[in-house]
């Protein structure tokens, strides 16, 4: 896809100065720049790369005054940056704007959906599934039976969303993650197998949550697992059975929440992190990457770090007292060794 100098200034509702028809047909940074891209200049520390920049259109906040003499055109805006983001929305709606129903695909005779719906080949539907208007199904995408999908849903490549699953609006799931299987609950026996739990509950999705490649929300056991209202979760992240997730909590990659654990909203968790099952974690906390969670957190906005995790700042503090081990180990040796040599001289 091109786009005018022009074009992307009315989009923007900016000022074209320069070549008005000049076209781009992709993005780069401005210290990169290539002809026939846009770049944008938000930071004063880049400013002199928009004197050398080889791209063809930049966007530039409405107060910038130039010192030199500029190759590119430019696109004076409010915010360049926020410009710049709206930007790539924009395309990547563009690009990822499809319709219809291909085929070979299958939709049960009793299943609905609304309008402007498009449905990649190898999909399966299956009974009484509603979805909304304005939905985008990938190729190879399995959804069970019982579904609702509701509007402005982007469901991406071997995405397998199972019974009774509820998604709401403005929801994305990306490649390969897995909604609604069995929840991990197996009972001991005594002749120490295991026997499994059923489980009959579903996951329920609120809206505007994304979801990463490639991970997995189990369904509850009974009840429903929650995703509130505007969470976000990376790449390869396990939620476990009747989790609840607080709305605008988000979470990095390769992550795990356990069976039944009730997450607060607004909180940030970073890479590998890992919380137990059956504990509440209070609205606001965030956790350093590859913390271990095993108790409730009751302290709303507290930051923490480690495994077990704890207060940050006293987890920084032990570092360093842990960083002084080998050092602390050598003087311990050297004074056992001054103990023995003061006490062979007092037995003598």
């Amino acid at each position: 896809m091109e786009f005018s100098a022009q074009s992307i200034a009315d989009l923007l509702k900016g000022t074209v100065e320069g070549n008005p028809d000049i076209k781009v047909n992709n993005v780069s940074k401005i210290e990169e720049g290539k002809p026939g891209t846009l770049s944008f200049l938000a930071n004063p520390k880049y400013t002199n790369f928009i004197y050398t920049t080889n791209s063809s259109i930049v966007l530039v906040n409405k107060d910038f005054k130039a010192e030199k003499e500029i190759k590119a055109t430019l696109i004076r805006v409010e915010n360049a940056y926020e410009s710049f983001a709206n930007l790539l929305e924009f395309y990547n709606s563009q690009r990822h704007h499809k319709s219809g129903i291909e085929q070979p695909s299958y939709i049960d005779e009793t299943a609905k959906y609304g309008d402007h719906i498009y449905i990649g080949a190898f999909t399966y539907i299956g009974k009484h599934v509603k979805i909304g208007n304005n939905v985008k199904i990938h190729p190879q995408v399995f959804i069970g039976d019982n579904v609702t999908i509701k509007d402005n849903v982007t469901i991406f490549p071997g995405v397998k969303i199972y019974y009774d699953s509820i998604i709401g609006n403005y929801c994305t799931i990306h490649a390969g993650s897995i909604i609604g299987a069995d929840g991990f609950g197996f009972a001991p026996t005594d002749t120490k197998d295991y026997k499994k739990i059923p489980q009959i509950g579903n996951v329920i999705l609120e809206d505007y949550v994304e979801l990463g490649a490639n991970m997995c929300i189990d369904r509850a056991t009974m009840g429903s697992t929650i995703i509130r209202k505007g969470v976000k979760l990376d790449n390869l992240i396990q939620i476990g059975h009747n989790v609840e997730i607080g709305e605008n909590t988000v979470m990095a990659a390769q992550g795990g929440i356990a069976g039944s654990t009730k997450i607060g909203k607004n909180c940030m968790f970073g890479g590998q992190i890992a919380i137990a099952n059956h504990i509440t974690v209070a609205d606001g906390v965030k956790a350093a990457a590859r913390s271990g969670i095993a108790g409730s957190i009751k302290t709303e906005d507290a930051i923490v770090m480690g495994a077990p995790a704890f207060d940050i700042r006293q987890f920084q503090k032990s570092h360093i007292v842990f960083t002084k081990l080998p050092e602390m180990r050598k003087q311990l040796i050297e004074m056992e060794k001054e103990i023995a040599e003061l006490k062979k001289k007092l037995d003598s």
